[in-house]
């Protein structure tokens, strides 16, 4: 019973998830300048004060789609705050990048295809939290200031982990650059 356990502890803690490719072209001060290729994805925009977005979007990969498919979760999860909505993104599975993706049944949430284009990201540990997001982010800005590299976009938090892994935690700041 013991092995049983410990088998099934170490299981569910090292799972491992599909993550978005990118290549990453340089390196400066911690900051990665990264190409990302195309890639579906599913968003949801909504209120800052819920957790309305995350449910939207679980939903959607648990089988609230027009083929009611369950959808293997990937990394990372994209949020990005604006006044009063957050927008949350997951990155679908590789094998739906020709947008093959089945639709989703809520209005809200929308299937799409990003675009291929060059980010800067920093990255840091442990749960993410709103000075630390100000704290990289100033970083991030601050270093491509002084490579005098022009940003396009507004910073994006990514985070790669569940919420139950307590260990070696991965978020980043991302940001859209003309390169």
């Amino acid at each position: 019973m013991k092995n049983y356990i410990l088998s099934t502890l170490f299981i569910v803690f090292m799972q491992t998830y599909e993550s978005q490719p990118y290549r990453v072209i340089s390196t400066v001060d911690n900051v990665e300048i990264r190409f990302y290729p195309p890639a579906t994805k599913v968003s949801v925009e909504g209120s800052l004060r819920s957790n309305s977005n995350f449910n939207a979007l679980f939903q959607y990969i648990s089988g609230k789609n027009s083929e009611s498919e369950k959808i293997a979760m990937t990394t990372p999860v994209y949020m990005q705050n604006s006044k009063e909505k957050q927008r949350m993104e997951f990155v679908l599975p590789s094998k739906f990048v020709n947008s093959n993706a089945p639709q989703p049944l809520q209005e809200d949430v929308k299937v799409y295809t990003s675009k291929a284009a060059h980010f800067a990201a920093i990255r840091f540990g442990g749960y993410s939290n709103s000075s630390k997001v100000e704290s990289n982010t100033i970083r991030l800005m601050s270093v491509l200031k002084a490579e005098n590299v022009e940003v396009i976009g507004e910073p994006i938090l990514l985070s790669y982990d569940a919420p139950y892994k307590f260990y070696n935690r991965r978020n980043e700041i991302l940001v859209e650059i003309a390169y």
